[in-house]
């Protein structure tokens, strides 16, 4: 196992409806490169009034493995997306977290995997917590040259139900996104 970079923001609670990546670990482990991060954030009033009527909230976590150019647009070397779908379930009072690497759609799920939960906040410990998500294999990225991480996470309006989307334009209660970037070294450099 090598450890690539690893990064720690030291964050205060965040404020309603905003976002932190309060750790980004990236490493070597069996051929793949796995990223683990942790994001905080607190739902808005409006966000939770929402999922207690059962209205599902979709959230989208995306890593992009990128080579810096000086001279051109930063080349993609590797990219992963991780979808999630999180819904309270009225008739069995439990919470549903379904995740895939494509967008969850209501009408069939996909191949989905999928959490049921006691609580709300037992949910979104879940949401906010990537462990050893498998982001590429490590043979695609280059080990001569340095690269950078840049991982984005957030809540996708763009999947809510259309009266919530027009709703939502606009409206920072609905607004949760974060990002961060980290330097992957080359191998050998230190």
């Amino acid at each position: 196992m090598l450890l690539l970079a690893c990064a720690w923001a030291q964050a205060e609670g965040p404020a309603s409806g905003s976002a932190a990546i309060t750790q980004l670990l990236v490493q070597r482990v069996d051929g793949e490169l796995e990223l683990s991060a942790e994001v905080q954030f607190e739902l808005s009033a409006q966000v939770e009034d929402a999922l207690h009527k059962g209205i599902p909230m979709f959230f989208v976590a995306e890593a992009d493995i990128v080579r810096e150019r000086w001279y051109w647009t930063d080349k993609t070397v590797a990219s992963a997306t991780r979808h999630m779908r999180l819904a309270y379930q009225p008739l069995t009072r439990r919470w549903r977290l379904n995740v895939g690497a494509r967008p969850i759609e209501t009408s069939g799920l996909g191949v989905t995997l999928a959490q049921t939960f006691e609580s709300l906040p037992e949910a979104l410990a879940s949401v906010q917590r990537f462990g050893r998500w498998p982001i590429a294999r490590a043979a695609d990225i280059p080990t001569d040259t340095p690269h950078l991480l840049r991982f984005r996470f957030g809540l996708d309006v763009s999947q809510l139900p259309r009266p919530f989307q027009i709703g939502a334009v606009g409206q920072s209660e609905w607004s949760i996104a974060a990002s961060a970037s980290v330097k992957l070294p080359a191998e050998g450099a230190k």
